[in-house]
C-alpha cells in the first residue's frame, strides 16, 4: 500500500474514529516549560520519563502505553507527586493533547516512525529511540518530514553527546592515527533464550490492536510481546538495531561516512533453538571507497572480544584505538599507549532540550539524518542477510542496485488506519 496523502489521512482517520493531529505547535519563551508526552513506558521509555522530569525548565504532561497497567503503574509516580500528567492508550489522540511541545518515542521499533511522524505533523518536536526506523524509506520519509515542519528530531544514540567519546572522535580526526583504514563494531554479550510458547489471548488490560498498529494481524504470542517483540521481524530489527546500532553508529561518527556503497552479511542461530526469527550471530561489511566498516555480533558470548563486549575499534596507519565501557585508548603499532580518556560527560536529553529552544538542527547532535544513517545500516546488514548474497547500494536514491528481492526490504506494508503521513 503506497503512503496516502494528509488529505486522505485524515479522512480515512475519521472514517476510523480517530482523532486528527492537526499542527499546534507554540511560540515558546526562553524560560517556558517545555511540555513532554512519552510514549512507549514498560523499559527505556520510563527512563525516558525520568530524564525528561529532571531536566530544567521541562514538564511530564502525557504518557501513553497500550498496556493499562503500565500506563497506571508509571501515571502513579507523577500523581503521588501531587504532578498533573494526562494518560492515552492511543497515541494518536496523545498527539492532539496542546500541552504537548516534545513527544519522546520509546515503543516498539514498528511504531517509532508512524508516531514521529504524525506528531512532527502535528507541530511536536521528538525524541525517538534507536533504531530510528524499522525501514530505510521510513527513515528518509521522517527526515524528509523533519525538515519541511522544521522540528527538531533527536535519535536516541546516546554515545553522540558524551564529551569523552567527543574527545577520542576529535582524536581520531587529528591524522595522529595516520589513514583510518577500517573501523570494527562489537556487539558481543550473553542474551538468554526465550523458549517456545503457544499463542494464546491477548490479556483484558492490553490493547493489542493498537500495540501491533501498522504490523499484520496476528494472534497474541507472549513471546512477541514485552522486550521479546525484537527478536521479531515484523515488530523489531533483532540485536543489530536494538544493541549493534550504538556501536554501528560509533564506527560510523569515527569514520566520517554515511551510507555505504556496498554490504555483505552472513547470520544465523548458532546458539538458540526457540521462537527467534532474528539470528544471534551476525558478520557484516560495509564498504566505502576508502575504508571498510565491519560489524560482529554474538549474543553468547559472556567474556570481552578483543577487550569489549560492546565497544570499537579503529585501525590506522600508525596504531588502533579502542572505544568501550570503560573509556578509549590509543595503542601505537610500537605496543606504546598513547592518549585515552573516559567516556563519560554530557546530557543527551539536555542536548536535546537545547535544541528544542535555539531552533538549531546544528545543536543537535545526533540529528535525525544521522539516525537514519545508522539505522539503514542496520537494516542493509539484516537485508544482505536475508537474501543471502552481496548488495550494491546506490547512496542517492537509497536503493539497492539491480536486486528487486533486496528492494521489496526497503519499504513494508501497512494495516488500513495506520498509513504514513506523506510530504
Amino acid at each position: 500500500m503506497q503512503p496516502i496523502t494528509r488529505r486522505n489521512f485524515v479522512k480515512t482517520s475519521m472514517a476510523a474514529g480517530i482523532a486528527i493531529a492537526l499542527p499546534h505547535s507554540r511560540v515558546r519563551g526562553a524560560n517556558d516549560d517545555i511540555g513532554v508526552a512519552v510514549a512507549g513506558l514498560n523499559g527505556r521509555g520510563r527512563g525516558l520519563a525520568s530524564g525528561f522530569h529532571e531536566s530544567e525548565g521541562v514538564r511530564v504532561v502525557a504518557l501513553c502505553d497500550v498496556d493499562k497497567k503500565v500506563l497506571e503503574r508509571e501515571a502513579k509516580r507523577y500523581k503521588e507527586r501531587g504532578e498533573k500528567v494526562n494518560t492515552y492508550v492511543d497515541c494518536r489522540r496523545m498527539v492532539e493533547d496542546k500541552a504537548i511541545d516534545v513527544v519522546a518515542i520509546a515503543t516498539p521499533d514498528h511504531w517509532h516512525v508512524p508516531l514521529a511522524a504524525l506528531s512532527v505533523v502535528a507541530g511536536n518536536d521528538v525524541y525517538v529511540e534507536k533504531p530510528l526506523s524499522h525501514t530505510i524509506s521510513e527513515g528518509r520519509l521522517l527526515v524528509n518530514l523533519a525538515r519541511k515542519h522544521n522540528r527538531m528530531v533527536q535519535h536516541g544514540t546516546q554515545s553522540r553527546s558524551l564529551e569523552g567519546l567527543m574527545d577520542a572522535m576529535e582524536y581520531l580526526r587529528s591524522g595522529k592515527l595516520g589513514k583510518i583504514r577500517m573501523a570494527k563494531a562489537i556487539n558481543s554479550q550473553l542474551r538468554g533464550p526465550i523458549g517456545r510458547k503457544a499463542d494464546t489471548e491477548a490479556p483484558a488490560h492490553l490493547d493489542y490492536d493498537l500495540w501491533l498498529g501498522p504490523a499484520p494481524k496476528r494472534p497474541f504470542n507472549p513471546n512477541r510481546f514485552h522486550y521479546n517483540w525484537h527478536w521479531f521481524w515484523d515488530y523489531g530489527t533483532g540485536d543489530t538495531g536494538n544493541d549493534g546500532i550504538h556501536q554501528i553508529d560509533i564506527a560510523r561518527w569515527g569514520l566520517g561516512v554515511t551510507m555505504p556503497k556496498a554490504v555483505s552479511c552472513s547470520g544465523g542461530q548458532l546458539f538458540y533453538d526457540d521462537d527467534h526469527e532474528t539470528p544471534d550471530t551476525q558478520i557484516a561489511t560495509f564498504e566505502y571507497d576508502d575504508v571498510y566498516l565491519m560489524y560482529e555480533m554474538r549474543l553468547w558470548t559472556p567474556y570481552p572480544h578483543e577487550g569489549h563486549d560492546n565497544g570499537n575499534i579503529f585501525y590506522g596507519d600508525n596504531g588502533t584505538m579502542s572505544v568501550g565501557r570503560r573509556g578509549w585508548q590509543v595503542t601505537f603499532k610500537d605496543g606504546k599507549a598513547g592518549p585515552g580518556g573516559p567516556r563519560g560527560g554530557g546530557n543527551h536529553i539536555a542536548n536535546f532540550i537545547k535544541a528544542v529552544r535555539s531552533r538549531k538542527v546544528s545543536d543537535l547532535n545526533a540529528d535525525v539524518e544521522a539516525g537514519h544513517h545508522s539505522a539503514a545500516l542496520c537494516h542493509m546488514a539484516n537485508t544482505a542477510m536475508r537474501v543471502g548474497r552481496r548488495l550494491k547500494f546506490d547512496t542517492r536514491q537509497e536503493r539497492f542496485i539491480d536486486d528487486a528481492e533486496a528492494n521489496t526490504y526497503l519499504t513494508k506494508k501497512y494495516r488500513r488506519g495506520y498509513e504514513l503521513p506523506t510530504l
